[in-house]
């Protein structure tokens, strides 16, 4: 479970670093604070950290999960292709919004195994457990 922690520190520190990078995007376009639209450039920073922020709703309980349930190394694995996924999502999406595959299909594709494999795991550990 060790790696696995280290794993999702890197993620809440590369979500952390999307929001900087949003910080940073709004005064250098001119984006003012509460708004989110006004620039195009702007807003795909904003959209990187937004859909960052809705995969790690699914990613945290998920890699903790099916590292219990399923395997704490497979899990730490499918969360560095998360956090490399990311990173490519995040370079790729700012440059050209119609290039951010790759990047999208190597983070949403381990949480939705992690996910999938946590729910696996719990109702076969539920169905395995004495009454």
């Amino acid at each position: 479970m060790v790696l696995i922690n280290l794993i999702v520190a890197l993620a809440l520190l590369q979500f952390l670093a999307f929001a900087t990078a949003v910080g940073v995007a709004r005064e250098k376009y001119n984006v003012a604070a509460p708004a989110t639209t006004g620039n195009e450039v702007f807003e795909r920073y904003f959209r990187v950290q937004m859909n960052t922020m809705e995969l790690l709703i699914m990613f945290v309980p998920g890699i903790w999960m099916f590292g219990i349930y399923v395997s704490a190394n497979v899990a730490a694995g499918l969360g560095a292709i998360y956090i490399l996924g990311r990173c490519i999502y995040f370079f790729s999406y700012v440059k050209s919004p119609k290039k951010r595959s790759l990047g999208f299909g190597l983070s949403a594709g381990p949480v939705a195994v992690l996910v999938i494999g946590a729910l696996i795991g719990a109702a076969a550990g539920l169905l395995h457990r004495p009454l």
